[in-house]
C-alpha cells in the first residue's frame, strides 16, 4: 500500500537555496498555474538541476492525476457522490501540495502517492 502522504529521500548532493525555491514554486503552482508552471520549470531547468527536474516532474504528474480525478468526480456529481468526493479531493490535493513544498524547502526529493508518471 502506498504511503498516503508520499515518500521523500535525500538527493545525491546538497541543493542550493535557489534550487529549493524553484522546486518549492513548482509544487505551489498547483494553486495558480497547474500543468503550465511545473512543465515550463521542467523544460527550462531539466539539464541544469536534477533536484528541480525531479520536483517539477512530480508536480506536473500530480497535477495531471488530480485533473483526471477531478473529471471523474465531476461525472459522479450526477450520482450524488461526486460532491463529497470533490471536497475530499480538494483537501487531499492541498495537503499533498503543502507537503511537497515543505519537502522541497528542506532539500529532499518528494514523490506524490497515487500519481500517473507521464514524465519520467
Amino acid at each position: 500500500m502506498a504511503n498516503l502522504l508520499g515518500t521523500d529521500y535525500l538527493p545525491d548532493y546538497v541543493p542550493t537555496q535557489d534550487e529549493k525555491t524553484i522546486a518549492l514554486l513548482s509544487h505551489l503552482s498547483f494553486f495558480l498555474f497547474p500543468f503550465i508552471a511545473p512543465l515550463v520549470i521542467y523544460i527550462i531547468k531539466k539539464n541544469e538541476s536534477p533536484f528541480i527536474a525531479a520536483h517539477a516532474k512530480e508536480a506536473f504528474n500530480f497535477h495531471v492525476a488530480g485533473a483526471i480525478a477531478f473529471c471523474i468526480c465531476f461525472i459522479l456529481i450526477f450520482l450524488l457522490i461526486g460532491i463529497p468526493m470533490l471536497v475530499v479531493l480538494g483537501l487531499y490535493g492541498t495537503a499533498l501540495t503543502i507537503v511537497g513544498a515543505i519537502r522541497a524547502s528542506e532539500g529532499r526529493i518528494y514523490e506524490y502517492p497515487f500519481t500517473i508518471h507521464l514524465i519520467r
